[in-house]
């Protein structure tokens, strides 16, 4: 019995029956009595391998692992990438640091720098011969630097004594996780909790012939070696790659940036249109041949005038929505919800599923914003509620966020659309202002998308429900005023702080005409 109670795996604790029974006068009694105890003791303490076991190592499985490891949990974390269509793959870290956020705002900065460069000239910087970008460079600095990161997840795993295992997880039961090496290995490891965490992976359209064929997604353009070239359908990208000089086109089948602010969504474009992206409004894609030449012809159909259009392309990249990582998980064993037209996770305020001990959150549970903040956050509330630290609820209301567009949108808090359908059109009132950044008037940009609004109730204290911004850094400006969505931020609030001058963030808190007055809501003098 002691050598099998000293054998089982074990999170500590567990007597050895030799330190109980020291002699053998020992009452026959008290032997019972100690292998009760002993027994007892091992079913708290010593019945799993883990307390907690984490299947995905994003930016929240990551952080959640790292919190619990950090309250004195007992913490596994298992990630592994499946290679993309194209065979792409990638380190540790998830979506964010290898094929999303990160290498994102990177090109999105290289673009940036290439208008700067033609703005230095009018600033006085003497630049000769023509201004041209080399991809090969920016993506090899790009990819390097993701490495970097894929290196540091693991250093900070170690440092936390987290365990770390490239393995494909999946479930056998509420308290084991089967993992699967690439080498085909099993390993059977067994926790008190289980929190799913794999995110999503990018669509493929599989009702148009050479989609999978002939296209890429976003797992695929920030590690291509060589330019994409001449790109169409690319929503996500479309700005940066224009920025760096490719003929880019969007193919949009009915509205840009669906779920965000659609007049916001609209001086978006407009800047973009402007900025050189080609639009191919209310189109449908409808198959992709690749050509002797190599190149790619894709026809599709105008759903205006029901004509046929073709045009060949160096590269197409598919940006029709993202899927949940749920399928190989074996969910439907055990009886997990998922919402059947989503395929996410069913989810309760603590993250909890239809399973008891099995838990999930970021991007694979359903109705939580596809967001890297949210599912860092509220990874790391929920290890706290695990190990009995707090019993504090991540707050999904007014997060904000930004698109980094050639003109960048930061907003918080409703659109207009949605705060006319809860307060109804009466209910709210308005404040905007078309503005002009001080740098844009050296370099004689066009600013006519530069605009903000902000959404309050009609009554009362006037509380701000939405913030709108567009233009320069509007991710910096936007989360330095979101923290006021947290405080209950009214109208008076704003106009009582003072700005910094010259900014483009002091135009917020001088916001005045509303758009009910119908006056020229455009900024002049300061």
């Amino acid at each position: 019995m002691a050598k099998l109670v000293s054998n089982r795996h074990q999170t500590g604790g567990a007597l050895h029956i030799t330190e109980l029974i020291s002699s053998a006068s020992v009452k026959a009694a008290s032997i019972v009595l100690c292998l009760l105890l002993i027994i007892i003791q091992y079913a708290h303490t010593g019945k799993y391998d883990y307390d907690l076991v984490v299947i995905g190592g994003g930016s929240g499985g990551l952080a959640c692992s790292k919190e619990a490891a950090q309250l004195g949990q007992k913490v596994a974390v298992l990630d592994y990438v499946e290679p993309s269509v194209k065979g792409t793959k990638w380190g540790l870290g998830g979506t964010c640091v290898n094929v999303g956020c990160i290498p994102k705002k990177l090109m999105h900065q290289a673009a940036l720098l290439g208008t700067a460069v033609k703005d230095a000239k009018k600033y006085g910087w003497q630049i000769s011969g023509p201004i041209c970008h080399d991809w090969a460079t920016m993506a090899e600095a790009i990819q390097n630097h993701v490495r970097s990161l894929n290196w540091g997840h693991r250093v900070q795993l170690q440092d936390k004594k987290v365990k770390y295992l490239n393995v494909k997880g999946s479930l056998v039961d509420k308290h084991t996780v089967k993992g699967l090496s690439k080498a085909g290995k099993e390993m059977i490891l067994t926790a008190k909790n289980i929190v799913i965490a794999t995110g999503g992976r990018p669509n493929y359209p599989t009702n148009i012939p050479g989609a999978v064929e002939h296209g890429i997604t976003s797992d695929d353009i920030f590690w291509l070696k060589k330019s994409p070239g001449k790109t169409e359908r690319v929503p996500a990208c479309a700005g940066f790659l224009t920025g760096i000089g490719l003929d880019t086109t969007v193919m949009v089948r009915s509205i840009a940036l669906r779920g965000f602010d659609q007049q916001m969504a609209g001086l978006v474009t407009d800047y973009m249109d402007a900025y050189g992206t080609k639009f191919a409004w209310m189109c449908v894609p409808k198959r992709v041949d690749k050509l002797s030449s190599g190149a790619l012809q894709v026809t599709w159909t105008d759903t205006h005038t029901g004509n046929e259009h073709k045009d060949t392309y160096d590269s197409v990249l598919w940006a029709v929505g993202r899927a949940p990582e749920t399928k190989a998980l074996g969910l439907d064993k055990l009886g997990v919800q998922l919402r059947k037209e989503t395929g996410k996770i069913v989810v309760g305020a603590d993250e909890s599923t239809s399973v008891p001990n099995i838990y999930a959150f970021g991007d694979i549970g359903e109705g939580r914003p596809e967001l890297t903040p949210t599912a860092i956050k509220a990874g790391k509330f929920l290890a706290r509620r695990l190990a009995g630290h707090s019993t504090e609820l991540m707050n999904y209301d007014n997060v904000p966020t930004t698109v980094f567009t050639p003109l960048e949108y930061g907003c918080v808090g409703l659109s207009e659309e949605e705060a006319e359908k809860r307060h109804g059109k009466d209910g709210i009132e308005v404040y905007h202002a078309f503005y002009k950044p001080l740098e844009f008037s050296v370099a004689e940009r066009d600013a006519s998308q530069c605009y903000l609004k902000v959404i309050c109730e009609r009554g009362g204290d006037q509380k701000i429900l939405g913030l709108h911004f567009t233009g320069p850094n509007a991710g910096e400006v936007t989360q330095g005023f979101a923290m006021g969505f947290q405080c209950g931020a009214t109208y008076s609030h704003l106009l009582q702080t003072v700005g910094i001058h010259p900014t483009c963030a002091e135009e917020l808190i001088k916001v005045s005409i509303t758009k009910r007055s119908g006056l020229d809501a455009t900024v002049t003098g300061c």
